[in-house]
């Protein structure tokens, strides 16, 4: 029954790690390196993600710099930063490539807390999902005899405190991405 329960409970951190990842790559006004870390640069020859091809760190509030290890790749670095499609406008200089963070305006922003309450809401489904599979897996072992009734229960009280705990990581996620979204 603990492999069951931790086989639960590392889904469901699986969960909210995803939604992380997710909502970090969702631009608010501020600059934040995770901001590209959904970016793939062409580099020799294949799809690499860009943390892969040079540092990424954001020297002030409103701006992003990309230093490449590979000279060679500034082209690559910048084209790929078009590319993602984030309203981004990358400049290479010879050394590095500088990607100013325009401010949002405010229905922009209604538009991204949209989003970021939609993904949350994903991580959330995902959760529950993961809740739903460990109730029936216990219910199964319960109708083969493994587990008595009264142990199942108390499991799927078990499982229930579990998955309020990691809802209310992703809802905390929401309350923060939302706020630093909505900052002026």
């Amino acid at each position: 029954m603990t492999k069951l329960m931790s086989d639960a409970e590392d889904r469901m951190k699986k969960a909210v790690e995803s939604s992380r990842r997710e909502l970090a790559g969702i631009r608010s006004g501020k600059a934040s390196p995770g901001l590209l870390d959904t970016v793939r640069v062409e580099a020799y020859g294949q799809s690499v993600p860009i943390q892969q091809v040079g540092s990424v760190t954001a020297p002030e509030p409103r701006l992003l710099v990309v230093q490449p290890w590979d000279k060679t790749l500034l082209k690559a670095v910048t084209r790929a930063i078009q590319l993602a499609d984030m309203g981004l406008n990358p400049n290479d200089d010879g050394t590095v490539v500088r990607v100013p963070i325009p401010a949002l305006t405010e229905e922009r922003r209604r538009d991204l807390v949209k989003l970021i309450s939609k993904l949350a809401e994903e991580g959330r489904v995902h959760i529950r999902q993961v809740r739903h599979d460990a109730i029936k897996e216990l219910k199964a072992q319960e109708g083969g005899g493994h587990v008595s009734e009264d142990e199942t229960k108390r499991l799927g009280v078990e499982i229930q405190k579990i998955t309020d705990r990691y809802i209310a990581l992703v809802d905390e996620l929401l309350k923060k991405k939302t706020a630093e979204v909505m900052e002026v």
